[in-house]
């Protein structure tokens, strides 16, 4: 039942996106999509808070530093499907370029991921999750706020320079969200904090690619100046996304933050001893 709830919310919402663009916002089509999804998530809701053995284990949300790993997860993967969604298009369509120069143009983020990602797993390891998920927020915010300065003769080398800083994001951004996901919690929960993040990470490329493309929609095909200004808002989202993470980055990783952790650890461990007396009969 929660599995067929869960897709019935994400199939619904990514439909209801790709398909408002056609059928316009309004049209009954998409107001039913995103009011059976609504009625799924207060589904989840109830359903899933009366298991004994849940597919979404909802407290795990009393956990501020794993509620957040979730939502830097999701905002992470949508901002970074939408640069390369975006960036494929301005590229082969409005600059001419072939699919292989298109994608060689990619190797500068590749690269940094490389070098980089050890660096920032050793960082996180020394210092907390803070300061890299900062520097990866920061990173993603500038690029989308430097993308909005693109256009067809922009130089090859400068368009190359902005898309370093989605690589500085992508090398830091995915090892401090594992660390918040799993900060605090008993062994029995890390293996569900970290799922639940990496669901996060999935339906972010979803959405990002879904939303990218119900922006820019007809400019597409018609490529040059009109793709340009349709592109604005794709890049005005990857900027708040990043804004985002970095907000969440210094509240997920402060002292009231990690207490709460400790008190949801604490809550688990008191299920798994068998001596939670607040919960219901059908939890003990």
């Amino acid at each position: 039942m929660g599995q067929t709830v869960v897709i019935l919310v994400l199939g619904g919402v990514v439909f209801a996106i790709t398909e408002s663009k056609g059928l316009g916002r309004t049209s009954p089509v998409v107001l039913g999509l995103l009011a059976v999804s609504v009625l799924g998530v207060l589904g989840i809701l109830g359903y899933e808070s009366r298991r004994v053995d849940p597919l979404l284990e909802l407290r795990l949300f009393r956990s501020v530093p794993s509620s957040s790993a979730i939502l830097m997860a999701l905002f992470a993967l949508c901002g970074f499907s939408a640069f390369l969604f975006m960036t494929t298009q301005y590229l082969q369509n409005v600059r001419g370029m072939s699919a292989l120069t298109a994608g060689l143009c990619l190797l500068p983020v590749g690269a940094l991921v490389v070098v980089l990602s050890p660096f920032t797993g050793r960082l996180v390891a020394a210092r907390g999750p803070r300061m890299p998920l900062v520097v990866a927020g920061s990173a993603l915010a500038l690029g989308g706020g430097m993308s909005l300065r693109l256009a067809p003769a922009t130089p090859l080398p400068a368009v190359l320079a902005i898309y370093l800083l989605f690589g500085i994001f992508l090398s830091t951004v995915n090892p401090p969200i594992t660390n918040t996901a799993v900060s605090g919690m008993p062994c029995s929960m890390a293996g569900v904090a970290t799922s639940l993040a990496s669901a996060g990470r999935q339906t972010g490329t979803t959405l990002g690619v879904a939303i990218s493309g119900t922006i820019v929609g007809s400019a597409l095909t018609r490529g040059g100046t009109a793709f340009i200004s349709a592109e604005h808002g794709v890049w005005w989202m990857v900027l708040g996304l990043g804004l985002g993470i970095a907000v969440l980055g210094l509240l997920s990783t402060g002292r009231w933050a990690l207490g709460t952790a400790a008190l949801t650890a604490a809550l688990f461990e008191e299920v798994d001893r068998g001596t939670d007396r607040t919960a219901p009969v059908g939890r003990r």
